[in-house]
């Protein structure tokens, strides 16, 4: 599942970035929060119902990649599918992922797959295996259907899984990428533990999701504006409390990853959010929200909220990868 598809079909469809690596670990600020809305039962519920109810819609406009595209430099003008494509490019090139001297992944874990568009990607960009996790059964269904349409149903395979407990066997895969999805996980520790968890030594952890932005020096919580803006936004696209860039490098390190690096990319997003505005006004896409449903229009209600959070600082599209260490035998 990719946590923008929520924000696309709630509308009726749906500078090079900064990076900093690892170094010191800062402690860890304590935090509190009044943005839950939820319980965990519920959003799994919740998460599942909504992609469920949307994907459908979400793939008869956008396609496949249920994800943001990427916009450098002011290309506002390119088409937006091909921008989801370069998306997955671009955070692939950030990571150091398949570089020159490097060895491609041979094995991918996908977790929030949606409908499997970048998982598919990887498997042809590679020629590796892949396997992705959503909680929504027609999402899986769909995936399956489509990779078998493609000529990939032998490599590529999609199942649902909880991603606070994948069904795999630790140090399964080379390249463990969760694209958009990290935003609905309830327990970010447990998310980032399983993650790591599941990844072979020498291999790496992608994660680009919906943050806000890193507490100041003194600071125990967001603002209390800040407060009720994501509890209003979490209540309609089914949401625990965020987390911050910050907070996934430090969950990164404490799990024993190494090479931390970090990204804000809301800038390189930016354009895509007129594109689904404009989607949204087309009479295929009010007919579209029509029949969605009511979560889906509820969503829509909601979704000029996010564009206010990217506007004041608060949200951030946030990217952090890291490695994990080979045993020392394996270095020798």
């Amino acid at each position: 599942m990719r946590t923008f598809a929520i924000a696309l079909c709630a509308l009726g469809s749906s500078a090079a970035a900064s990076s900093a690596s690892a170094g010191s670990i800062a402690p860890a600020p304590r935090r509190t929060t009044s943005q839950e809305v939820y319980t965990r039962a519920e959003l799994r519920r919740g998460i599942a119902g909504f992609y469920d109810e949307s994907s459908a819609l979400w793939e008869s406009v956008w396609g496949e990649h249920m994800h943001h595209g990427y916009y450098p430099k002011g290309g506002a003008r390119k088409d937006h599918k091909q921008a989801q494509v370069d998306m997955i490019e671009a955070v692939l090139s950030w990571a150091g992922v398949g570089t020159p001297g490097s060895r491609p992944p041979r094995s991918v874990l996908d977790v929030g797959c949606g409908i499997g568009g970048s998982s598919r990607h990887l498997a042809r960009k590679y020629g590796c295996e892949a396997t992705g996790v959503t909680l929504s059964p027609k999402q899986a269904a769909r995936a399956n259907a489509l990779a078998t349409a493609q000529g990939l149903g032998e490599r590529v395979r999609f199942r649902v899984a909880d991603a606070l407990a994948l069904p795999f066997s630790r140090g399964q895969f080379d390249l463990v990428w969760s694209l958009e999805s990290g935003e609905h996980m309830p327990d970010k520790a447990a998310f980032v533990s399983e993650l790591a968890r599941v990844c072979r030594p020498g291999g790496k952890v992608i994660i680009v999701t919906w943050c806000t932005r890193d507490l100041a020096a003194g600071e125990t919580s967001l603002r209390p504006n800040e407060e009720r803006l994501l509890r209003r936004i979490n209540e309609a696209f089914f949401l625990p409390a965020w987390c911050s860039v910050g907070e996934y490098t430090r969950l990164l390190r404490s799990n024993g990853l190494t090479r931390v690096q970090r990204a804000d990319w809301t800038d390189e997003i930016s354009a895509f959010w007129p594109a689904v505005i404009g989607t949204a006004l087309r009479p295929s896409g009010l007919i579209g929200l029509a029949r969605a449903g009511l979560t889906t229009a509820r969503g829509a209600l909601v979704m000029p909220l996010m564009i206010r959070g990217y506007r004041m600082g608060l949200i951030k599209f946030g990217l952090v990868t890291a490695e994990k260490p080979k045993p020392w035998w394996q270095l020798v």
